[in-house]
């Protein structure tokens, strides 16, 4: 009887709970669903496909995309990492989540700022928005999270300051806020959160302060990254109390002083990371305290004293890096208890004694490197047989050892260069059994015996280079195998024979370089097939016959080299098809013929060496020839042309050539001045002056025109500038004003016209000097001069015209000099450096320019060309004669000996020219740094190279930064205070010209300091 009143309380119940249930859903659909349904209407159009599970009239907890839910039927999770979801965080209601306890956006495309709502999410746990393209700054809002233990916001485009408010978050474990653009100084309310296990500021480059002192307060901290954050003073001692610690990576900052010792008192570091800063003095002897210790990186900082024994007690160390610091002496012997280790980078420091022999016997060592050291003695005994071996770097020592026997088979070889020893010995059989070699490279030592034919087995090989060894023999046909090769060099040996026909089958060659060898015969036309090649040289060696018509197809090809050999007839006109060629040498041959017309068109074209044949005729209308020193000329039947040393064309020569009839004009000569040829300024004002002197009351008005392929009259120069209108000027200086005159004929040119006072000449002597340097001294880098005027009312000269103006002024104004991109920079500094070497080595009197400056360099328009000005203060050596003279020049650049000894030399010019060079880096005068230097500040042993670069223009990047770093040594190489200690212009030049090829290690301008490039 009680059974159906029983079944029907049940009944009632059942029915009241699914009344409240469905009262709940309904409740939740309309407040936390029906939030997310507007979220999601307001995403991007690829949003909605990830998030089609999201619907109207459903509830978000039957099986949404990532919608997790508690049994009140409340949202606890938002999981949407990795949806591709676009879109912002404005129209998410945050209050609407009063349980939401994890939410993660990582990895996905949101933007916008974060929203001061997150501070609404009260039950928060962890907060994930990693990964994402949000912007502006971290709401202070954040700090009212005070459940948070999981703050990930890495890897956006944040900006501000870290608030203050973070210090709040005291159950916080993780902080993750590295990859953004945070900026200012970390707060000190970092060291209220005691629970942190995990910081990480890294690769917020904005940062401007030190460590704060604070972080010694996280002693439950294990892992701490602040890596590339800009951070600059000491290590503060409270960071020693952090024993928990497991990982250290303070890697890429300014940080500096000692490594302190307290950091042997973590013993449970695993990783301890400090490379890249301005640490110095020794590596402490405590560090053999971290016997947990794998893995130690202490590379590119300014470390000193040699490693401490104590290093091998690090026996769990699998990578070590050391190079790049000032470390010395030999290693310790307990080096060799480092068995686990894989990676050993010793390079670039002061080492001398013998290399580790026992290094490789665990069978762990993959890379090991210590380049460019003092090595002596032999190679490790371990090497022989270390198949664990993938990169070997022993480049530049002292190694002496046979090689014939005793490198083994590596399987897992890619990379070999040991270089520039004093290796000996055949190359052995067993190097084509190395299947995964791609770089192979013994050059610069004393390997003798010929080339194996194995080595064509070694198929992965990209890269061979064996030059400047005395291999002999043949090169081996089965060469052909190595069809990956982009790189063979082979030159400065002793190897004979023809080149094999079957070397046409690498065609995914680059570079070939056979120079300085002893082969003969014809060149091969397979060489033509090498369609991706940029480089060629075959010079210094016995090849005859003619340059084969193939190689039309070098497209290429931008350096080729035939020098000295025994090639002959006429250069073949379809050389001119070769575009892309920037340099070409030809010299030391028996080419014939007439070569006026080959090289027109090949506007690349940037230096020719044609010296040492039977060649005849005007030169080529190329800049690369009528820009030639006489040098690159020299020695042949019959060339002519407007260079300093050859005969000039004749009409006939000329005319039967297209080119117009150069003119020598003389106009308003009330007197019958003979025409003629100057050969010295000073002739010509002579003969002026001594006129004048024979009838004050008659003009003397002598114009002269020369090196021009137009007519320029002096009418033509009084019309274009309305008699030196203030209008048409651009520039004034000590000497004179410089007014931009447009001739009837659509030609530009820059005219000087001289101060004067009562009819003469304030600075005739300058004058003078600038009209006989210009008529001597003939470069495509120097200023042409087409012609001059005296008279009584002006006295003008007349130049080509640069539309750029005076690198001072691009420097100068924002807009230019963000245009001025280091390509051109770098290449601005080779023109000057060019044309200082022409003036002071290859003319027949060596030539000071004595103002050096910025003011005194000319651009074009597009920044590519780059010429020297201002002549008069220039001064010809004379040999056997004192060349005293008064100071001139412009102070700042000059340099500083000229105030002491008044006397003009070489060493004058190459210390303004590394006072330019700075200045077109740095984009201002350098001359605080230049003050520091003569101080001999200890500041420039922290001073980084890229903190003194013009920030204007982006950061230069791989291969321009290695020239960068290059180019600045060779500037601060110039500024020595002693001028005997000076490079000379050549090599200088020399060595620009080779800059391009130099190769650092990955970022070392981000790391190299001023100190460093100041030594020798």
């Amino acid at each position: 009887m009680y059974i159906p009143s029983i079944f029907f309380c049940v009944f009632i119940c059942l029915s009241s709970f699914s009344q409240a249930a469905s009262a709940a859903e309904d409740q939740f659909l309309h407040s936390e669903g029906s939030s997310l349904l507007r979220w999601k209407a307001s995403l991007g159009e690829q949003s909605p496909d990830a998030l089609s599970s999201w619907k109207n009239g459903t509830s978000p907890c039957r099986n949404w995309t990532g919608i997790t839910c508690d049994e009140s039927l409340s949202v606890t999770m938002i999981n949407l990492t990795s949806l591709r979801l676009q879109g912002t965080l404005q129209n998410l209601s945050f209050l609407s989540f009063p349980n939401l306890k994890h939410f993660d956006i990582s990895n996905n495309s949101f933007s916008g700022n974060i929203p001061p709502q997150v501070g609404n999410l009260s039950s928060i746990l962890t907060l994930t928005m990693s990964h994402n393209l949000l912007m502006g700054s971290i709401p202070g809002e954040i700090g009212a999270l005070r459940a948070l233990n999981f703050l990930d916001l890495s890897f956006c485009n944040l900006t501000g300051h870290i608030p203050r408010e973070i210090g709040k978050l005291s159950d916080l474990t993780d902080l993750i806020l590295g990859t953004n653009q945070l900026y200012g100084s970390i707060p000190q309310e970092i060291g209220m959160l005691s629970n942190l296990i995990q910081l990480d500021l890294s690769e917020n480059s904005k940062f401007f302060s030190g460590i704060p002192s604070t972080i010694g307060n996280l002693t439950k901290l294990k892992l701490l990254y602040l890596y590339s954050s800009n951070l600059t003073g000491l290590v503060p001692n409270e960071l020693g109390k952090l024993h928990s610690l497991v990982d250290i990576q303070l890697s890429d900052n300014n940080l500096y002083g000692p490594i302190p010792s307290f950091i042997g008192n973590f013993t449970s570091l695993e990783k301890l990371s400090l490379y890249s800063n301005k640490f110095s003095g020794p590596i402490p002897a405590s560090i053999g305290n971290l016997i947990n210790l794998e893995i130690l990186y202490l590379n590119i900082n300014n470390l000193s004293g040699s490693i401490p024994p104590t290093i091998g007690n690090l026996t769990k160390l699998t990578e070590l890096a050391l190079h790049m610091n000032n470390l010395n002496g030999q290693l310790p012997l307990q080096i060799n208890n480092l068995t686990s280790v894989s990676n050993l980078q010793l390079g670039w420091n002061h080492f001398n004694g013998h290399l580790p022999q026992q290094i490789c016997l665990s069978g762990t060592l993959k890379y090991f490197g210590a380049t460019n050291c003092s090595f002596t003695g032999p190679m490790p005994e371990s090497f022989k047989n270390c198949s664990s071996l993938e990169r070997l770097r022993l480049e530049d020592n002292q190694l002496v050892q046979d090689i014939t026997n005793f490198f083994g088979v590596y399987p897992n070889l890619e990379f070999i260069d040991i270089s520039g020893n004093k290796l000996y010995g055949h190359l052995s059989s067993t190097w084509g059994k190395c299947p995964k070699l791609a770089q192979f490279m013994i050059s610069n030592n004393n390997l003798s015996g010929v080339i194996p034919l194995e080595l064509g087995e070694a198929m992965n090989l990209k890269e061979v280079n064996l030059s400047s060894n005395n291999l002999a023999g043949e090169i081996p046909k089965e060469l052909r195998k190595l069809t990956s090769l982009t790189r063979l060099s082979l030159s400065h040996n002793q190897l004979s024979g023809e080149i094999p026909t079957e070397i046409g089958s690498l065609n995914h060659l680059e570079v070939l370089g056979l120079s300085g060898n002893k082969f003969n015969g014809s060149i091969t036309k397979e060489l033509g097939g090498f369609t991706s090649l940029r480089e060629l040289k075959l010079g210094e060696n016995r090849f005859e016959g003619s340059i084969p018509m193939e190689f039309s197809k070098l497209q290429s090809l931008e350096n080729l080299d035939l020098s000295e050999n025994m090639l002959s007839g006429k250069i073949p006109t379809m050389l001119g098809a070769l575009q892309k060629l920037q340099i070409l040498n030809l010299s030391h041959n028996n080419f014939s013929g007439n070569i006026s017309s080959i090289f027109n068109g090949m506007s690349a074209l940037t230096s020719a060496d044609i010296s040492f044949n039977q060649l005849e005729g005007p030169l080529p209308n190329n800049r690369a020839f009528l820009h030639s020193s006489f040098e690159a000329l020299r020695n042949n039947k019959g060339l002519c042309g407007n260079v300093t040393g050859l005969q000039p064309c004749s009409n006939s020569q000329t005319n039967a050539h297209g080119h117009k009839e150069k003119k020598f004009l003389m106009i308003f000569l009330p007197l019958a001045i003979l025409l003629f040829v100057v050969v010295g300024a000073s002739c010509i004002f002579f003969r002026l002056r001594e006129r004048k002197t024979k009838n004050k009351d008659e003009e003397a008005d002598l114009y002269f025109v020369w090196n021009s392929d137009r007519e320029v009259l002096y009418e033509n120069i009084i019309e274009a500038t309305k008699e030196f209108d203030d209008r048409y000027l651009i520039g004034k200086g000590g000497q004179g004003s410089v007014y931009r005159a447009e001739l009837p004929s659509g030609d530009v040119v820059a005219v000087k016209k001289l101060h004067s006072f009562g009819g003469e000449i304030c600075n005739q002597k300058a004058f003078t000097s600038e009209i006989r340097a210009l008529t001597e001294i003939k470069h495509r880098n120097i200023v042409k001069l087409y012609g001059f005027c005296s008279n009584s009312r002006f006295s003008f000269l007349v130049y080509e015209f640069l539309e750029g103006g005076s690198l001072d002024n691009i420097l100068k104004n924002e807009k230019q000099a963000t245009k001025l991109d280091w390509i051109k920079r770098v290449n601005a500094i080779k023109g000057v450096a060019n044309a200082l070497f022409h003036m002071h080595h290859g003319c027949s009197f060596p030539v000071v320019h004595r103002d050096i400056s910025s003011k005194n360099i000319l651009l074009s328009s597009d920044y590519e060309e780059v010429r020297i000005i201002d002549f008069g203060t220039a001064k010809f050596l004379k040999p056997e004669s004192s060349n005293m003279t008064t100071f001139v020049g412009t102070f700042g650049y000059a340099a500083p000996e000229i105030g002491l000894i008044m006397e003009a030399n070489e060493k004058c010019d190459v210390y303004s020219f590394g006072v330019l060079t700075l200045e077109i880096i740095m984009g201002i005068h350098p001359g605080e740094l230049i003050s520091s230097l003569a101080e001999k500040s200890t500041n420039n042993d922290l001073l980084l190279l890229k903190d003194v670069l013009d920030s204007r223009i982006s950061y230069p990047t791989e291969p321009i930064s290695d020239e960068v770093i290059f180019i600045a040594k060779i500037a601060f190489s110039c500024l020595k205070e002693n001028p005997r200690y000076r490079p000379t212009m050549e090599q200088v030049s020399v060595d620009l010209t080779r800059s391009s090829s130099i190769s650092h290690l990955e970022d070392q301008l981000g790391t190299i300091t001023i100190g460093q490039l100041m030594k020798d």
